[in-house]
This record gives C-alpha cells, structure tokens and sequence, in this order.
C-alpha cells in the first residue's frame, strides 16, 4: 500500500498526461510523451539517488515542499519556462513570439519574425555549449566533493583509494574542476569560448555558493539542546530551505542534458513539457521517496557510490559535448550501468556479511557446547 501511496500520483498524472498529449497530438503525440517521459527516468536514476541522500537529511515540512513546489519548478520551470527562456536570451524575441516560434516552426528553418531568427530548436541547440558547461561543472564538483571525501566506505577502492588522498589537498574539487573547465573551453567554438568559460565559472560559483550555505547552516544546529526550542526550528528550517535550493540547481544541472537531447525526438515545447516534466520529473520524485521511505541507500551500500560515478561521467560527458556531440543513449546507459554495478556489488558484499556472520554464530555455538 505505501508503494502505491509513493507511486500514485505519479501514475495519475502519467495518465493525465497522455490524455493531453492525444488531444494535442493524436496517437502520434501519446507516444512522443511516452518515449520522453521514459528519457528523463532513464537518464535522471542516479539524481534519484542522489536526491534521496539528501531528502533524508530534510524535515517532514521541506520534504513536502520539496514534493510539491519543487515539482512545479521542475515541471514548469526546468522542462518549459527554461527552453523559452534561453530563446528570449539568445533571439532577442519576446515571451509571446518566443511560444508562437516553438509552436509554430518555420519549414525553412528561418523564422518569419523581425530578423530572421533561426528557429527555436536551432536556438536552443546553439546555446548548448554554455548550458553545458554550467551544469557540468556543478555536476563534476559535487562527484569530485563526494570522491575526496573520505567516509570511510569505499566502492572501487583501487581507485578511490588514492584519490581520497588527493582530496586531502586544500580545495582540490575546486582545482582540478577548473582545470577541466579550462581544457574543455579550448575545444569550443571562438564565438562560444567566452560563453563557455562565463557559464562554467558559474556553474562553479552555484555549487560553492549553495553547498557551502547548506554547510554553514547543518554545523550551526546546535545537537547539544543548550537552545530553546525556537532557535533549533529556525536553524532546521535555513537548513530546509538551502537544501531545498540544493535539490534545485541540481536537478536544473541533470535537466539541462535531457532538455536539449529531447529535440532529437520533438522540438514541441508543449510535448517536451508533458513527456519530461509531468512524467518523468514525477517518477523521478517518486523513486526518489521510494527510496527514502524503504531505506534502500542504507541497504545497499554502494548505491550512492554509484549515483556519483554516474554523476561524474555526466559531467565529462557535458563538457566534452562542449565540441563533440555525445549521444542520449550513451549518456543513458553509462548511468545505468554505474547505477546497476553499484547495486550488484552491495548484494554481494550484504550476502558475504551475512555468511561470515552465520560463520561466526556457528563457531561460538560449538565452542558453547565443548
């Protein structure tokens, strides 16, 4: 019954969903929906993940918030507001003549508005190598944050091993993400390569900013009860609310790569909404409690390892696609992979415990019994 709880809605909105995209669009439309919507689930796993890790350290309150005003803005925001707005940034066009450009391409490919805009798939195509760099460099911080950071449970220890070491360099992540930014600027275009460096240190500039917030606030909670009630709640909910943002920027970061790799399908705006947002942005969330709700992180323990390696060859990926372009289906199932070893791994390690621990009973059994 909680399966069905965490998954109903999702799956009433899915059903909605393709309800809007036949009047909109026929059959044809239903399976554009679908096919996009199944896209964004495939490619954002290891966000799932990546956010339940986090959701768990949020109060009942932003998790709900986050549930469901976080749901809008990655609906609508991310999957619709998003695209146009890259169109009114780079076509010089208003928010009307942006809409009736997605809705309404133009069959040569120029548009019929006042300075021949390219056309709205076009445009947002072209802005790709500073979306990419923006949300790459988030991407590439939080994995190289993760890889640095030494917990104490490892997962590919030959390689995790020394970098973890590595990390103990004073703002390593930062170092070497620059570094990435840098040689993957060489490789645009000269009319993208301001662009490219300008949206790359700000993707870096995000991650700081609201990670380091987020820091600031969890080692102000005091632990010790040495407050009143009233501070502990104020700080829990700074705490709410940065992580909040955090979940955003990232899921903003994962959503960049799926936005433009949906014109591979359609460029109709409408469609792309209905298929990333209203489908798979709700399965995303939804797999998200799921995981949470049944504890899977703690049960298997290498899952969140996983989700940052997938994490980590996202980012590469957006940076190399800066000058190379690197195909959806690539992206996909190196995710899945990471994300399916990973789990494959903590099976393994949970059923050698269990056999040493029977091992062990079954030794101070018959020593009891000599």
């Amino acid at each position: 019954m909680t399966t069905f709880r965490i998954f109903g809605a999702s799956i009433a909105v899915t059903v909605v969903a393709l309800i809007v995209a036949f009047l909109y669009g026929g059959w044809a439309g239903v399976a554009v929906a679908g096919i996009l919507g199944i896209l964004e689930i495939s490619l954002s796993f290891d966000n799932a993940v990546i956010n339940a890790t986090v959701l768990e350290r949020m109060s009942p309150i932003w998790q709900r918030i986050f549930l469901t005003i976080g749901v809008l803005i990655a609906v609508f925001g991310m999957r619709l507001v998003f695209p146009l707005a890259i169109v009114w940034a780079t076509s010089g066009l208003n928010p009307v003549d942006a809409m009736d450009l997605a809705l309404n391409p133009p069959a040569d490919g120029a548009s019929h508005f006042p300075g021949g805009s390219a056309s709205y798939e076009t445009l947002l195509t072209d802005a790709h190598p500073q979306i990419a760099a923006f949300g790459g460099m988030f991407l590439l911080m939080l994995f190289l944050d993760f890889l640095f950071d030494d917990s104490g449970i490892t997962w590919l220890s030959p390689i995790e091993d020394p970098l973890t070491k590595v990390g103990r360099l004073p703002n390593a992540s930062t170092i070497l993400a620059l570094g990435a930014l840098v040689i993957a600027a060489q490789f645009a275009e000269s009319g993208h390569l301001v662009g490219v460096l300008t949206a790359g240190v700000l993707g870096l500039f995000t991650y700081l900013l609201v990670n380091g917030l987020t820091g600031l606030i969890d080692q102000g909670d005091p632990d010790d009860g040495s407050v009143g009630a009233t501070e502990v709640v104020k700080a829990v909910g700074k705490a709410g609310f940065f992580l909040f943002l955090y979940l955003e920027v990232l899921d903003a970061s994962f959503s960049f790569d799926g936005v433009i790799g949906a014109f591979a399908i359609t460029s109709d705006p409408i469609l792309i909404a209905l298929g990333l947002g209203f489908i798979g942005a709700m399965f995303v969330r939804s797999i998200t409690v799921y995981l949470v709700r049944a504890g899977t992180l703690s049960e298997y323990r290498y899952l969140e390892h996983g989700a940052h390696w997938a994490i980590g060859a996202l980012a590469v990926i957006m940076l190399v696609s800066i000058h190379v372009e690197v195909p959806e289906l690539v992206t996909g199932l190196i995710g899945v992979a990471f994300i399916g070893a990973s789990a494959v791994s903590s099976i393994v390690a949970n059923r050698r415990d269990a056999a040493r621990t029977d091992d062990t009973d079954d030794l101070a059994t018959v020593e009891s019994r000599s």
